[in-house]
C-alpha cells in the first residue's frame, strides 16, 4: 500500500512539474532577450564561464563564449571534463543568420564523475576538477588533445591529501596556483600547483581542520589574498587566514547545513550563504553574530549562492526547487502594488523556472552583463539572458 501510494505521490509531483515547465515555456518571449536549452548526453553537476573574452564571429551578430561543463556518468560509462563553444547574439534584437547554439569542442577523460570543475583566473586553460574520488585533478587544456572513448585520464597535476570526495573548490585569485579544497572527510587542503611536484603528484601544503562534519564548500576571499571562508554541515560558516591553523572567526549561520558561500567582489565586509534550511544568509564579516538581510523565497534546500560579477548588489541563488532566483538588494522594503507581494518580496527580480530537476550548478557570466548558465539533473544545459524590461525597471 505504501508503494502505491508513493507511485501516485511521484506520478502527482510529474504532472505538476510538467503544468510549471508548460507555463514556462509559454512566457519565455517575455522573460528573456535570448534562451538556449541544450540536451546533455548525461547530466552536469558543474558549471562555469571560462573568463577569456569572446570571439565574435565574421558577418554575424553572434560570438562565441567559452563554459567549462563534466559528466555524470552511470553503468561503467567513462566520464568526461568538456569544453563547449556557446555562440550568443552579441547585440539584442539584431538579425542572426543561425540560431544560438552549444558545442562541445573538447572532452578530457576523468576518472569518476566531476563533482565540480573551476579555472585558474591567471591561466584559465589550467582547471582543476574535483571527482567521486579523492584525488583533485588539474589539467592544462591547451595541451590535453580530445579524448578518445575509452582513453586513460592523463592529468598535468594529481593532488593529494583528501580522503574522501566532496564538492568544495577556489582558485585564490591574487596567489597564481594557491588552490583550495574541502571535502566530506571535514578537511580543507590547500595545494600550491606552481611548486614541483613529485611525478606530477603534489601533496598538501596545509591542511586545516576544525569543521566537525562534510566541508560543503570552500571561497577565497575577492579583496585579501591571505582570507578565505568555509562552510559545512555542521552548520557553521568559518573566516580563516591561510597563515594560521585556526579559523579567525566561526559562527553558526544557519539552522540546517550550510552548502554554499559567496564573497561580494565589490564589498570586502559583505557574504552571502546558502542553506539546507530553505534560506540564503547575508552577513557582515565584521558582526557575523547576526545576519544583515535573510532571503527566505526558497521551498526547498538551497545548494548555492553567487553574486553578479557585474553588479554589486545583484545575486542568484539555487535550490531544490528548480528554482534559480535573482535578488537586486537595493530593492529590499521597496513598496509593493496589491497582489505583487504573492510572487515574493521586492528584493526578488527574477525566478528562472526553466529545468524539471534540481538545479545542480550555474555560473553568472563576467563578459555579458545579465547571461547565467545553468546545468540540472534533468540532463539540459540553459544559455540566458534576463529581458532588458526586468532589468530596467525603476
Amino acid at each position: 500500500m505504501a508503494a502505491e501510494e508513493e507511485r501516485e505521490a511521484a506520478g502527482e509531483e510529474m504532472e505538476e512539474v510538467e503544468e510549471e515547465y508548460s507555463v514556462w515555456k509559454k512566457n519565455t518571449p517575455f522573460l528573456y532577450n535570448f534562451i538556449i536549452s541544450h540536451p546533455l548526453e548525461w547530466p552536469s553537476l558543474t558549471v562555469q564561464w571560462l573568463p577569456s573574452p569572446p570571439q565574435l564571429i565574421p558577418d554575424s551578430f553572434l560570438s562565441v563564449h567559452k563554459l567549462i561543463l563534466g559528466t555524470h556518468t552511470s553503468d561503467q560509462a567513462p566520464n568526461f571534463l568538456m569544453i563547449a563553444d556557446v555562440h550568443i547574439p552579441s547585440i539584442n534584437g539584431a538579425p542572426v543568420p543561425a540560431p544560438p547554439k552549444v558545442e562541445i569542442v573538447k572532452r578530457i577523460n576523468v576518472n569518476g564523475e566531476v563533482n565540480r570543475a573551476r579555472c585558474m583566473p591567471q591561466n584559465p586553460d589550467l582547471i582543476a576538477a574535483k571527482t567521486s574520488g579523492p584525488e583533485v585533478y588539474v589539467f592544462n587544456c591547451a595541451m590535453q588533445g580530445d579524448a578518445p572513448e575509452c582513453g586513460i585520464c592523463d592529468p598535468d597535476f594529481t593532488l593529494k591529501g583528501h580522503e574522501q570526495e566532496g564538492y568544495g573548490l577556489s582558485w585564490n585569485p591574487f596567489k597564481e596556483g594557491n588552490l583550495l579544497s574541502g571535502s566530506n572527510d571535514c578537511k580543507i587542503c590547500l595545494w600550491d600547483v606552481r611548486s614541483e611536484p613529485r611525478g606530477r603528484v603534489l601533496d598538501a601544503k596545509t591542511v586545516f581542520l576544525a569543521h566537525e562534519n562534510v566541508v560543503e564548500h570552500v571561497s577565497w576571499h575577492l579583496k585579501n589574498e591571505n582570507v578565505f571562508g568555509s562552510v559545512g554541515d555542521d552548520m557553521l560558516l568559518m573566516i580563516w587566514d591561510q597563515r594560521s591553523d585556526k579559523p579567525q572567526q566561526t559562527v553558526r549561520c544557519h539552522e540546517k547545513e550550510v552548502n554554499y558561500l559567496s564573497f561580494n567582489s565589490y564589498n570586502e565586509w559583505i557574504l552571502a550563504t546558502a542553506s539546507s534550511d530553505t534560506t540564503v544568509g547575508l552577513f557582515d564579516t565584521r558582526k557575523l553574530s547576526s545576519p544583515l538581510h535573510v532571503l527566505t523565497t526558497h521551498m526547498e534546500e538551497v545548494f548555492q549562492v553567487e553574486w553578479d560579477p557585474n553588479h554589486e548588489t545583484v545575486l542568484a541563488s539555487s535550490a531544490d526547487d528548480r528554482r534559480l532566483m535573482v535578488w537586486d538588494l537595493n530593492r529590499i522594503g521597496d513598496e509593493q502594488q496589491e497582489g505583487e507581494a504573492e510572487d515574493g518580496p521586492p528584493e526578488l527580480l527574477f525566478s528562472h523556472g526553466g529545468h524539471k530537476a534540481k538545479i545542480s550548478d550555474f555560473s553568472w557570466s563576467q563578459n555579458m552583463p545579465w547571461v547565467v548558465s545553468t546545468v540540472a539533473e534533468d540532463n539540459t544545459l540553459q544559455v540566458w539572458q534576463l529581458d532588458d524590461s526586468i532589468v530596467n525597471e525603476d
